[in-house]
């Protein structure tokens, strides 16, 4: 995804390491720059929101369980490669 506009951090890094951000998983700065992109960037703003939502969802859902690092290594790594996927299909003519 891209919104078209310049930024200081590109936003299919910034949805790559959305769930980092909402986890607390990322250092201080990193976490700055993708605040900043998160309040100039509207498109990457209401993805954002949704990764928020279903991070509510998934909470509710499994109460204070913990994932398997393992688990959460691998869903990351799937998540990173949709965002891939995406940004790719959007560079392509159809």
């Amino acid at each position: 995804m891209s919104c078209g506009q310049p930024h200081e951090t590109d936003c299919s890094e910034v949805l790559a390491e959305v769930y980092l951000y909402l986890d607390l998983e990322c250092p201080d700065e990193r976490r700055e720059l993708i605040k900043t992109h998160l309040e100039e960037c509207s498109p990457c703003l209401r993805e954002y929101g949704i990764e928020q939502e279903v991070k509510a969802l998934v909470a509710r859902c499994c109460g204070d369980d913990l994932a398997p690092a393992d688990f959460k290594r691998r869903l990351r790594l799937r998540l990173a490669e949709r965002v891939m996927e995406a940004d790719t299909r959007e560079y392509l003519p159809e």
